[in-house]
């Protein structure tokens, strides 16, 4: 099979950040801004990377100096990175001085700039996972949420799906056959160990960690039928939520971890269900689609986004509170951010980053074969 390479679509090159670089921004309420060269040997780097954070969180709009509300300005080097925030009139609304690797700072900045002047949290210092099969096989890849600092997580030469990623990003479970049944591992992703922690006769699949990190929500088959159950992070102390005829999968977690949305075919073709995360009946929930399945609760609890077939797949989002169902892309395996308005989806070779307040698609990952099941940590690393 033909290596293929990965893309990591950044913004574009700008050598130096000159004031007359602009950003196009639709929202006439973005907050204008001006980003001043940044100083020290890795400056120039940095600077490009705050811009791309700044600009896929579709808030601000980059000016001139002499039009802009705020200039951002920092010197980095030596494993850390000063930045300074300052509005028109010179007064300082953030200065903070950050340790790290030159990256993860420009994502701690560009996250405090974001909440900082728009009291929203940002997203840069997030985390993803996702399936690709550029070795032929599929395995589990993770990477920064605009598809940087990309690792090959498994290399186990047998089927690894169904990533996800713990909420403070430091643990990742998966469904993998390396005993040539469907089991779930957990991977401590700072050391690497790895443990089979769900491993039931029959299969094991689809795992979900709820808001806390403290429980996941899976499809076991061990009693007979696929149904829905509830267990410990560590797998233990199993305990099934569904009795239906039909197969229940894609369980998604609410923000308060007291209920879940899921997929099941009990009624024919899937639909999205809603359950008690201590058990219960699950009710159908309505999306005005004949075919729904991979749903991602927001984590503000307001919508849902799920796959639907539209001649191809569309990714769609509910609205819970007034019902309403809108489609905003073509695609598969829709995730939420933590900031509940960007979404991740697979389509084909590529995973789109999709700001759904302004519908603009930017491709963050592509290069590694067909990618899919994207998962991302809802807090911030």
């Amino acid at each position: 099979m033909k290596t293929l390479l990965l893309l990591v679509l950044l913004a574009a090159p700008l050598g130096t950040f000159a004031q007359e670089t602009t950003i196009t921004v639709k929202k006439g309420d973005a907050t204008s801004i001006a980003i001043k060269a940044f100083a020290g040997s890795d400056g120039p780097a940095v600077a490009k990377v705050v811009q791309n954070d700044l600009d896929l969180a579709g808030a601000f709009a980059l000016t001139p100096a002499e039009r802009a509300s705020y200039l951002i300005g920092a010197t980095v080097g030596g494993g850390s990175l000063q930045g300074t925030v300052t509005d028109r009139g010179g007064s300082v609304v953030l200065q903070k001085t950050y340790s790290g690797d030159a990256r993860s700072t420009a994502h701690q900045f560009s996250d405090d700039i974001v909440e900082t002047l728009t009291a929203q949290k940002g997203i840069a210092n997030s985390r993803i996972a996702f399936v690709a099969s550029r070795t032929g096989k599929k395995e589990i890849y993770t990477a920064d949420y605009d598809g940087a600092n990309l690792r090959q997580l498994t290399s186990d030469n047998v089927i690894s799906v169904a990533p996800t990623l713990s909420p403070d990003g430091s643990k990742l479970a998966y469904t993998g056959y390396q005993s040539g049944y469907a089991d779930i591992y957990l991977i401590d992703l700072a050391s690497g160990a790895r443990n089979r922690i769900i491993k039931f006769p029959g299969t094991n699949s689809g795992a979900s960690f709820s808001p806390d990190g403290g429980r996941l929500a899976c499809t076991l088959s061990k009693d007979g039928n696929p149904e829905l159950y509830v267990l410990g992070a560590n797998g233990a102390g199993a305990r099934r939520l569904t009795q239906t005829r039909g197969v229940e999968s894609s369980p998604t977690w609410g923000p308060g971890g007291s209920e879940i949305i899921y997929s099941s075919d009990e009624r024919g073709g899937p639909q999205l269900y809603r359950i008690s995360s201590g058990g219960g009946t699950g009710r159908l929930v309505p999306t005005g689609s004949s075919y729904s399945t991979e749903p991602s609760w927001s984590p503000d609890g307001k919508k849902v986004a799920f796959s639907m077939r539209q001649g191809g797949f569309a990714i769609a989002v509910l609205d819970l509170e007034s019902g309403a169902t809108r489609t905003v892309a073509q695609g598969e395996d829709p995730v939420w951010a933590p900031n509940s308005r960007h979404l991740i989806f697979s389509s084909g070779t590529s995973l789109i980053l999709l700001d759904t307040a302004k519908g603009r698609s930017t491709p963050v990952v592509t290069g590694l074969g067909k990618v899919s099941e994207p998962t991302w940590s809802r807090s911030l690393r």
